[in-house]
């Protein structure tokens, strides 16, 4: 079955109408650009945490469940962000890895980080509400171009 995007009608006008050939040539380009910038900073997240348990576990005490399994999350988080982190930013197994941090994003948010409030300054859930919106939107969308996914034709 053929999927067709959505059409919410022609895109507007311009106003300045010359930097319309520069939007058509790099508009290719912002999926990738969100897809990649997103995948270095998971793993980034992801490398703070090969070796370390004791601080993300501490943080995952609020959790009920995870203080029995705190390290056994910690890495099950740390493989996720780490090599999930790598395939997006591949375009690699995009859904599923995006959907998996979207998901921790989710977590994070309401459970560890909401009773802050949201100002990520006084620890809220400003920053890990913003990064699942956007690991949402990736797992909707899939690698889109100038992904591994298109280039070997499946998507999970």
């Amino acid at each position: 079955m053929e999927r067709r995007p959505v059409s919410l009608g022609a895109e507007p006008r311009l106003f300045f109408g010359a930097l319309e050939n520069f939007y058509a040539r790099g508009i290719s380009l912002s999926w990738p650009l969100i897809r990649f910038a997103v995948g270095l900073n998971l793993v980034i997240h992801g490398w703070g945490k090969v070796g370390r348990t004791a601080g993300p576990a501490q943080l995952l005490e609020k959790l009920p469940e995870a203080a029995q399994i705190g390290a056994q999350l910690t890495f099950l988080l740390m493989v996720s962000e780490l090599i999930g982190g790598v395939c997006l930013a591949l375009g690699l197994f995009t859904r599923i890895f995006a959907a998996m941090a979207a998901i921790e994003m989710a977590v994070l948010t309401f459970y560890i980080y909401w009773g802050n409030g949201f100002n990520w300054l006084s620890r809220g859930f400003e920053y890990t509400l913003l990064w699942g919106l956007v690991l949402f939107a990736i797992a909707l969308r899939g690698g889109g171009p100038w992904s591994l996914d298109r280039l070997f034709g499946r998507e999970i």
